[in-house]
């Protein structure tokens, strides 16, 4: 009896090794695992964005649309909150701070109100914008040759773009007044304002100015501009171009010649501009953020960049619409622009 339970014993004994054994195996087995999901999770990794602008309207929305392209290009899995100030400067800052509260992983900026937001709201999270037009003076960085701590971008005016709008309305519309509105509440305005003024110097044009709080407004001061203005000039302000069907509409009924900013507004029923793409500038600051969101860079490594070209580009149904005398020479110089539908 004793041998029997002697031979038990010893039967579980070498079970309860074996069960161990196997037991080891397996746990190393998982541990190779999870090292391989861990790898796999970052490699697949999501980031959150969170993506503002001051108000919806073409221009930014364009621009916005290039971003995500780049991100897209990249390979990058971005979850994005939107959210759009609607116009209402209140808005911009408990947008930054919600985004704060969320712990996004990048914040873009997409207009100077609303990069300035981010800009105030934190120090941490890094900020990429575009749609700026003077970084510089809207206090976003220190100089164009060195980004800030946290934030970079890319700028929408090409430093020839009014220098080159205010030397075609002098060419072909010798004389005129010129007829500017604006939000005087958007710095970014009052530096296009600033730079056109000192266009004109010296040109035979002189220029008369209109300024508005919000969108509502801008019908009324296209209006007040008739008979003194032979030239609308609509700069890329966010409060006007948000209602640039007002202006448009005056411009045709008074056959007032409406130069704007960039081609978006030209589809909407501007003459001409020498503009850039939207697009191209949403894209590059989208490239930018794909870098800093892999970790391969950070927003230090980016200096705050010009759009590359400009072009004149032309509405020909606008022109026709205004009352506008066609010029062969444009036949050659300009990329055409269809209306929207």
């Amino acid at each position: 009896m004793k041998k029997w339970l002697q031979f038990i014993l010893i039967a579980l004994i070498s079970i309860i090794t074996l069960a161990a054994c196997s037991s080891n195996e397996s746990s190393k087995e998982a541990e190779a695992d999870d090292g391989d999901d861990k790898s796999s999770s970052a490699d697949g990794e999501t980031y959150k964005v969170g993506a503002t602008q001051i108000v919806e309207h073409p221009s930014l929305d364009e621009a916005y649309k290039g971003f995500q392209d780049a991100l897209k290009d990249a390979d990058l899995d971005v979850e994005y909150d939107f959210q759009s100030a609607q116009g209402d400067q209140n808005n911009v800052s408990t947008i930054a701070k919600n985004f704060v509260a969320d712990d996004v992983d990048l914040i873009f900026g997409n207009s100077t109100p609303s990069a300035l937001g981010a800009l105030q709201a934190t120090s941490d999270i890094p900020i990429v914008f575009t749609s700026v037009t003077d970084a510089v003076e809207a206090g976003l960085v220190d100089s164009m040759d060195e980004a800030g701590e946290n934030i970079t971008g890319v700028l929408d005016l090409h430093p020839d773009s009014i220098e080159k709008t205010v030397e075609f309305i002098d060419k072909y519309f010798e004389g005129a007044n010129v007829g500017l509105i604006y939000n005087a509440g958007e710095q970014n305005s009052v530096t296009q304002i600033e730079a056109v003024e000192k266009a004109v110097e010296g040109t035979s044009l002189s220029t008369s100015e209109r300024t508005v709080a919000n969108s509502s407004e801008v019908q009324q001061a296209a209006t007040t501009l008739v008979g003194k203005a032979d030239v609308f000039y609509i700069v890329t302000d966010n409060t006007v171009v948000s209602a640039l069907d007002s202006v448009v509409g005056v411009a045709k009924e008074q056959g007032i010649p409406l130069m704007v900013g960039e081609p978006d507004s030209l589809a909407r029923g501007g003459f001409a501009t020498y503009g850039i793409d939207y697009h191209s500038i949403g894209y590059r600051s989208g490239e930018m953020a794909a870098e800093i969101l892999a970790g391969e860079k950070t927003t230090k490594d980016f200096p705050v960049e010009h759009p590359e070209d400009i072009q004149l580009f032309i509405n020909k149904q606008a022109a026709e619409e205004q009352g506008i005398d066609w010029n062969d020479e444009w036949d050659e110089l300009a990329e055409f622009v269809e209306p929207e539908e």
